[in-house]
C-alpha cells in the first residue's frame, strides 16, 4: 500500500487511500446483498464484525502509518478539494443506507435477531458519522458547517456541534470536561457523565452565545435546535413512509452510535491532565493532552482521527493535513483495539494506567484521577499516607 503511495507524484502518499473512508457508511448498504448471496445471517451484524473484528486484525498486520505531511505542503493540501468530497460522500451513502434499513426494520421477513444485527450496523454507522460531522464542523465553511449538522441528524447528537467545538476544546484535559475521562474511572462510569455532562454545557454554551447576540431561545439561531430539527425531520419522514414500528428500531441505532462515539472520547484523553501556568490556568492544549495511535488501516477508516494530539493543538488542521507527533502518549494499539479494551475495565486498567503513570515520568499525581479514588491511587503509589 505504502510503495503505491510512494510512486504518486501527489505530497500525501495515502491520498488514493481516503476514499476507502466510505466503507464505514457504505457497511449499511452491504448486509442484504451479503445475507442473499451467502444466506449467511450472521452479515446483518456487517458494521460490528468490521470495526470490532476485521479493523483492528488490519491493524496488526499492516502496522504503522508513519507518513506526516511536510510543512510546505500544508498550503496545497488544506485546498486540495478532493479531501473535502471524501467526507461530503460519507452523508448520501449514510443516509441511503439508513432508508434500506428503514424498509428492512418495518418489513416482517427478518427475524428480530436479525433486525437486531440490523440495528447495530447502522448504529456502528451512525457513531461513524458523527465523527464525519466533527471533520466538517471544525470548518469555517456554511456549507460544511451545514453538513455537519446533518451527519448528526441519524444521531440524534446534535448539541455535539457546539459542545464539542465550544466546551471540549476549551477544557479538554481538564477536571471540568465530561469527555476527558479521569485516571481509575471505567468506561461504564464515563458514558453517563459524558452523555449527561455534555448535554448540558452544549445547551448552556448556546444559550450565553444567543443570549449575547439578543436572541432567544427558540431561535432559528439555534445551532443545536437547527441540528435536533434536522433529526425531527429524518426520522418524521422515515416513520411517516415505513410506519411507527420503525420508531424503536432508530432510536437503537441512535443510541449505539452515540455510545461509540463516548467510547472514542473514553479512549482519547484517559487520564491526561493539561499542566497549570504560574497564575493557575491551564496551559494552552499540547500533544502531550492526547492520546496518539498511528496505525494506518484505522488512519484512512477514521479520517485520521487517530492523530488526536495534534488535532486539539491545531483544531484548525483539516484531516488530510494531521501530523504524528512524538510528544504525544502513544497508545498500544489502533482505535478499534482499544474500544474492547475498554469494554473491560480491569483489562483496560492492567493495559492503560501504566502508561498514563509512565507519560508523567513516574509521578501519578499529574494526572487526572477520579475525585473518589484518588486517595486511594496516591497511597498505592506511596504520595499519601492512609487515613
Amino acid at each position: 500500500m505504502q510503495n503505491v503511495g510512494k510512486r504518486s507524484s501527489s505530497p500525501d502518499s495515502k491520498r488514493h487511500l481516503w476514499f476507502l473512508g466510505l466503507i464505514a457508511p457504505a457497511s449499511a448498504l452491504l448486509p442484504s446483498q451479503l445475507v442473499l448471496r451467502t444466506d449467511l445471517e450472521v452479515f446483518w451484524w456487517i458494521g460490528p464484525i468490521i470495526v470490532l473484528i476485521v479493523i483492528p486484525v488490519l491493524d496488526w498486520v499492516v502496522g504503522e502509518d508513519g507518513s506526516n505531511p511536510k510543512d510546505e505542503d500544508y498550503e496545497l493540501l488544506s485546498n486540495d478539494r478532493y479531501y473535502r468530497w471524501c467526507t461530503y460522500m460519507f452523508l448520501p451513502v449514510q443516509l441511503v443506507g439508513l432508508v434500506i434499513a428503514s424498509a428492512m426494520w418495518a418489513g416482517s421477513d427478518l427475524s428480530v435477531v436479525d433486525k437486531l444485527g440490523l440495528a447495530a450496523t447502522l448504529g456502528f454507522v451512525s457513531g461513524i458519522g458523527i465523527n464525519a460531522a466533527h471533520e466538517l464542523g471544525h470548518r469555517s465553511e456554511q456549507l460544511e458547517r451545514w453538513l455537519s449538522k446533518i451527519a448528526l441528524a441519524q444521531s440524534g447528537y446534535g448539541h455535539f456541534f457546539v459542545e464539542h467545538n465550544r466546551g471540549h476544546h476549551a477544557r479538554v484535559a481538564t477536571p471540568t470536561d465530561p469527555a476527558s475521562a479521569r485516571l481509575g474511572e471505567s468506561l461504564w462510569e464515563f458514558l453517563p457523565r459524558s452523555v449527561i455532562g455534555g448535554f448540558r454545557s452544549g445547551i448552556g454554551i448556546e444559550r450565553d452565545r444567543l443570549r449575547r447576540k439578543g436572541h432567544r431561545w427558540f431561535s432559528i439561531h439555534n445551532h443545536i435546535l437547527q441540528a435536533w430539527s434536522m433529526t425531527l425531520v429524518l426520522f418524521g419522514t422515515l416513520i411517516a413512509i415505513f410506519g411507527w414500528a420503525l420508531l424503536p428500531w432508530l432510536l437503537l441505532q441512535a443510541v449505539i452510535g452515540v455510545g461509540l462515539l463516548e467510547t472514542v472520547n473514553y479512549v482519547e484523553h484517559y487520564g491526561l491532565l493539561r499542566r497549570r501556568r504560574p497564575n493557575g490556568r491551564w496551559a494552552r492544549t499540547s500533544p502531550r493532552d492526547s492520546w496518539n495511535s498511528d496505525r494506518l488501516v484505522t488512519n484512512i477508516f477514521l479520517f485520521h482521527l487517530q492523530r488526536h494530539s495534534d488535532h486539539h493543538a491545531n483544531p484548525g488542521r483539516r484531516y488530510q493535513t494531521l501530523r504524528t507527533s512524538e510528544e504525544a502518549p502513544q497508545l498500544p494499539a489502533g482505535y478499534a483495539t482499544m474500544l474492547l479494551l475498554a469494554a473491560v475495565p480491569p483489562l483496560w486498567r492492567f493495559v492503560m494506567d501504566q502508561r498514563v503513570l509512565a507519560h508523567y515520568g513516574g509521578d501519578i499525581s499529574q494526572a487526572n484521577i477520579q475525585p473518589r479514588k484518588r486517595e486511594r491511587i496516591l497511597v498505592r503509589h506511596g504520595l499519601a499516607t492512609a487515613a
